[in-house]
């Protein structure tokens, strides 16, 4: 015997346990990024920038909020490839400003 409690050895190597996690950190991470992109669009708006830009953010925005749904539904592979085309659209639109 280690000392360790029977609820301690199940949640170790628990699928539904990773699967939960899994679900939370492609939700959470999708609605951060969803903010980001709302927040450096809004920005990007209210300076000098050329339109492309705030909207590429945008767009990128709304891609990361909707693997975050995803996410949160149990599709975190497909999340995660949304969320790095989020990004890459965001950083593209950057790369015009």
């Amino acid at each position: 015997m280690s000392g360790r409690g029977d609820s301690e050895m199940h949640d170790v190597g628990d699928p539904a346990q990773e699967a939960r996690r899994a679900r939370w950190t492609a939700a959470t991470t999708g609605a951060v990024l969803a903010l980001a992109g709302v927040a450096a669009s809004t920005l990007r708006l209210t300076s000098s920038a050329p339109a492309l830009v705030p909207a590429a953010y945008a767009c990128g925005a709304v891609v990361c909020a909707l693997a975050s749904v995803l996410g949160s539904r149990g599709r975190t592979r497909r999340a995660l490839w949304l969320l790095v085309f989020g990004v890459m659209v965001m950083a593209l639109g950057d790369q015009f400003d």
